[in-house]
């Protein structure tokens, strides 16, 4: 049995903005003011061996910092991290490996680090060095690599030199498709082996594929643990803004902040507007903004994601084209589709908005609306909406080669 209990807060590292103190672990004032700012606070959970837990919440959350605390790259402030067992973990890229070690001296180090035996690190070396894909630059230093590359060897040392826990970040992202599901398929070869694995992430989907558990982190706390697809919901719940009318005020945003969106709609061709729309409606997306000046070669990207916050579609206006090169300070953006043939369910919006190349506004999950089913292909049948997430119009038909 591997477990871990920690009831703990991170020592602040940077101020964040001006009249947040920063705290430190003896300092003798440091008492709970409104404006502390803590990473963690108060976290506490139980893993057993064998199990995975995926750990969610949105940027900022405290999730990488949970791990850092795991690892003990980061001591915490108070409380302690008790775990049973060899530990591996796959944080940001640069963690892990030595930038002027070749990837093979890598290879070998954190076999040694983590207690291994040369001959041990020897019989597992080839099936590393095959799962990685880097066979070709083994013997480069790691500095030298693409993010890619790196990710892929640092999964493949953490995943294969059989530690009784496994912690990883969500660096996968890094690699492509079809790393990602060999990197998943691992985690889940080594839970099943009797090891743990704790796995950050905001891709809903890895998560209810892969984990026994969730546990969502809402500012720093722990805000709920239980089984996957319950706190899989309680996140989307949590998170969902609703489609707030006025978006000027939210503080939930990143950018330059120049420019501001303030409005979001969304309407079909009738004039319909935030209602379930039937799969096949032509809508047209309303971007309300305002800007402290004239918006320079502007750029808006639209994200369409599911409700496992896998990412559907894009609308770009970098690929499409239709903006002028100056927009005045204050306006609205359209787009509109020719057929939004999605399948039924709910979908989120991530929107963006760039002025010369300047990420002004950012928001993640501002707007969600519904597709519901129709006789979308005229048969009077629908399909299971498990089952897509785009619906095209086709037919068949039969080619006989007898006649």
């Amino acid at each position: 049995r591997w477990w871990y209990k920690m009831r703990g807060k991170e020592e602040m590292l940077n101020k964040i903005g001006a009249g947040h103190r920063m705290v430190e672990p003896d300092d003798p004032q440091a008492g709970p003011e409104p404006n502390t700012m803590w990473a963690l606070k108060d976290v506490s959970f139980t893993v057993n061996k064998g199990e995975i837990v995926g750990i969610i919440g949105k940027n900022g959350a405290g999730k990488s910092t949970l791990l850092k605390l795991l690892t003990r790259i980061t001591e915490p402030t108070s409380g302690e991290a008790i775990m049973r067992g060899r530990v591996a973990s796959l944080l940001e890229v640069g963690t892990g490996f030595h930038g002027e070690l070749t990837g093979r001296e890598n290879i070998y180090l954190n076999g040694a680090i983590l207690g291994m035996k040369k001959k041990e690190i020897d019989n597992k070396f080839d099936e590393i060095v095959e799962f990685s894909g880097v066979e070709k630059f083994i013997d480069t230093p790691v500095k030298r690599y693409s993010s890619g590359m790196y990710v892929r060897l640092a999964f493949a040392v953490a995943a294969h030199l059989e530690p009784e826990i496994l912690l990883v970040d969500e660096v996968l992202a890094v690699g492509d498709v079809e790393f990602q599901k060999k990197c998943l398929g691992k985690m889940k070869e080594v839970a099943g082996s009797g090891r743990t694995v704790l796995f950050v992430s905001h891709n809903m989907a890895a998560i209810e594929n892969l984990c026994d558990y969730g546990m969502v982190l809402v500012d720093g706390t722990n805000a709920y643990t239980g089984k996957t697809p319950d706190a899989i919901d309680f996140y989307l719940k949590t998170f969902s803004k609703g489609n707030t009318q006025d978006l000027s005020k939210l503080k939930d945003r990143q950018g330059q902040g120049d420019i501001r969106i303030t409005k979001i709609e969304l309407e079909d061709h009738f004039g319909n507007k935030n209602i379930p729309f039937a799969i096949g409606s032509k809508l047209r997306f309303h971007i309300f903004y305002k800007a402290k000046k004239s918006v320079l070669n502007p750029h808006v990207i639209i994200g369409v994601y599911d409700s496992m916050n896998t990412s559907v579609t894009r609308f770009d206006t970098d690929i499409v084209g239709g903006l002028p090169p100056i927009l005045p300070q204050k306006g609205q953006i359209i787009c509109s589709t020719e057929s939004a043939n999605l399948g039924s369910g709910r979908y989120y919006l991530n929107i963006a908005l760039f002025s010369n190349g300047i990420m002004e506004d950012y928001l993640v999950g501002v707007h969600s609306f519904d597709i519901t089913d129709s006789d979308y292909l005229g048969t009077g049948k629908t399909f299971d909406a498990k089952m897509i997430k785009v619906l095209l119009k086709h037919k068949w038909e039969l080619i006989d080669k007898n006649g």
